[in-house]
């Protein structure tokens, strides 16, 4: 049951670091946006914080399934 609840938190734990990366790539683009930069410029620095914000969201969806077989196995 302890490892269990060391799941749980271990998930949650992932869960928001994948949260901060999201957060992170949203403050990178609204940076990017104000800096007023050419269509070109603007579009490769989007392309390489769309891939951050894929891996970012794949932690938080590992996290939470980490944490819903947690609550499964418990």
């Amino acid at each position: 049951r302890d490892a269990m609840g060391g799941l749980i938190w271990s998930g949650a734990a992932v869960t928001l670091l994948g949260l901060a990366g999201l957060v992170w790539c949203i403050a990178k683009v609204a940076a990017a946006r104000r800096a007023g930069l050419s269509d070109t410029d603007l579009r490769a620095r989007l392309q390489r914080v769309v891939m951050l914000n894929f891996a970012a969201l794949l932690v938080s969806a590992l996290g939470l399934m980490l944490v819903v077989a947690g609550i499964l196995l418990a």
